[in-house]
This record gives structure tokens, C-alpha cells and sequence, in this order.
């Protein structure tokens, strides 16, 4: 029988406050968090610790989708790239740039259709949105 996870949508605001939500759910009971990281997202993902110490499916419910889909939309999106674009020595700035063109173009990912892809990347996982998914246009 799948466990349940349960994110609160209220308690996302922005990239960091997501992350917090992340850590609450996940990482209970873990003596370190996970950082705002997509990748350390996904890495997450994988089990092996927190929540996820085991390799049984989880069902993950995420409350107030809306907000959340808000919270890390267009804008909150555009302020993440430019912050990336900002240490060109750490990036792949070809990347980033491509990323914020189409952002602005109306036809790019936003930070939310980037978590739900690699949610999605875990067949162990199932998310249940109470609310449609996010989409890359304003």
C-alpha cells in the first residue's frame, strides 16, 4: 500500500519557502535539509532517506496547488534565471539564456512545470494536485 505525503500549498511562496515545504514533508526526522536546489531535488527523489528511506511507492498529495502554481510562476521564474545568469562561472549560461527567452517568449517552463517534470521523472512517485498542473504560460 502506497504511503502519503501531503505538500501544503499555502506554505509556498517562493523558491525558498518551497524548499522549506519540501524539507518539512521529506526530510522529518533527518539531522540535515535539503537546499534549494533542483538537482538536490530530484536527488531526493530517488529515496534512500527521509520520507523516502524506503523504495515503496508514495502517493503525494499537494494541497492549495494553486498557489503553489503561483508562487513559483512567470515571475518568480524570471527572478531565478536572471539570479543564475548573475554567475556566469557556474552555469551553463547558453542554457539559462535559452530558458529566460522562452520564458519571455510565453512558451517556457516555469519553475513549477520544472518541479513536476522531475516528479514525474520518479515512477514510484504519483502526484495528486488538488488543482490542475502548472503551465508555462503567463
Amino acid at each position: 500500500m502506497p504511503h502519503t505525503l501531503t505538500l501544503d500549498g499555502r506554505r509556498i511562496h517562493d523558491i525558498p519557502s518551497f524548499y522549506d515545504e519540501i524539507n518539512r514533508v521529506f526530510m522529518a526526522g533527518v539531522d540535515w535539509t535539503l537546499g534549494p536546489s533542483l538537482d538536490a531535488l530530484d536527488d531526493l527523489l530517488y529515496g534512500g532517506y527521509g520520507a523516502l528511506g524506503g523504495d515503496a511507492p508514495v502517493t503525494l498529495v499537494w494541497t492549495h496547488f494553486a498557489a503553489s502554481r503561483d508562487a513559483l510562476g512567470v515571475e518568480t521564474t524570471r527572478q531565478y534565471l536572471l539570479a543564475k545568469l548573475a554567475h556566469p562561472e557556474r552555469i551553463n549560461t547558453a542554457h539559462f539564456q535559452h530558458a529566460l527567452d522562452a520564458l519571455g517568449a510565453g512558451n517556457g517552463q516555469t519553475y513549477c512545470d520544472i518541479v513536476l517534470e522531475i516528479i514525474a521523472a520518479h515512477p514510484n512517485i504519483t502526484l495528486v494536485p488538488d488543482e490542475p498542473a502548472c503551465t508555462g504560460t503567463p
